[in-house]
Order: structure tokens, then C-alpha cells, then sequence
């Protein structure tokens, strides 16, 4: 497969007329936000974005993609690569008025001052949303072990049980 750019900005009513197919990439050297988030990423994140008219007449931006990224590891601080997979359906809108009327299985993606909608600042914020909130190996991969006690627990005195009272009434 060629690794073609795809554009950065895109009218998403033009395209869904056509019913236009995009696969390709996106650098992820013009992603600053997905970068500040992971230790490094790969050169590339891939794409395959479909244009479309769903049968209620709504124009519609569908996509997944994958981008490979080594995160550290939240148990042992050791660093370790992690794959990326994005896979979202938006609708374009004008305003928030229409994006409230939007059926539920579609999420609102507001148009910019030229009607378009910049495809990679959407792509990044999708990858920024999976990218694990606690990021750790597998457990048979990561280096610290998993039966390990961080200090050690203050012994508990045995108190009276305050129910004790209830078994004298009988």
C-alpha cells in the first residue's frame, strides 16, 4: 500500500456527495498533544476515512485508524509500546442547535469558518481519548512483580463488636 497524506482539512458535505474513501496517513510529527502524552510515537498514524449520506439525509464521517506508541508503564516505569486503535462516526453541524437534534449514534463535530473540518486535529483528539488512563504491561511482561507490597499494613487491634450489646438482650 503507498503511504498517501491525506488532507489536513476537508469539506465533509463535498465529500459525502461524492461518496469519497480516503486511506492513508497522517505525520504524527504535526500532532504536539498525542506527542506530549506518550514517550514516542511512530512516524505515521494510519487512517481509512468514508464520506457518506446516511438514509435520514445526515452527511457523515466515518474512520478508524492505528498508531503504534510506547507509554510507561504505570507498575514498573518501564517504558513499552502500545497500539493505538481508533474507529469513530461523526456528523458535521453548524451550531449546537443541530448537533442536540443529531440521532444518538453519531457524535457532533462542529464545521470551521470555511465549512471544513481539519481531519487531523479530529484523528488526534480520537487517539488522544485511547490511550490508557493507567498505562501497564501485560502482567506476564512487566518487570515488577505482581504479588509486590508497597510498605507494610499497621496491625489492626481487635475491637469490640458494637452488636454485642444485642445478643444480651435476648
Amino acid at each position: 500500500m503507498q503511504n498517501l497524506k491525506l488532507p489536513i482539512t476537508i469539506d465533509p458535505y463535498r465529500s459525502a456527495q461524492r461518496s469519497l474513501e480516503c486511506e492513508g496517513i497522517y505525520e504524527t510529527s504535526g500532532m504536539n498533544r498525542l506527542l506530549a502524552a506518550c514517550e514516542s510515537s511512530s512516524e505515521h498514524v494510519h487512517v481509512k476515512v468514508d464520506f457518506g449520506v446516511d438514509e435520514l439525509g445526515l452527511v457523515f464521517i466515518s474512520a478508524k485508524g492505528s498508531a503504534s506508541v510506547v507509554l510507561t508503564c504505570q507498575r514498573c516505569t518501564e517504558a513499552f509500546e502500545h497500539k493505538l486503535l481508533i474507529d469513530f462516526v461523526f456528523s458535521p453541524v453548524k451550531d449546537e442547535e443541530a448537533a442536540e437534534n443529531l440521532p444518538s449514534y453519531y457524535d457532533a463535530i462542529e464545521l470551521d469558518e470555511n465549512g471544513e473540518v481539519n481531519l487531523r486535529d479530529l484523528v488526534e483528539e480520537e487517539l488522544l481519548l485511547v490511550i490508557p488512563l493507567i498505562p501497564r504491561h501485560e502482567l506476564k511482561d512487566c518487570q515488577s512483580p505482581s504479588d509486590s507490597v508497597w510498605g507494610q499494613l499497621p496491625v489492626e487491634h481487635e475491637k469490640p463488636n458494637p452488636f454485642d450489646v444485642l445478643k444480651k438482650l435476648k
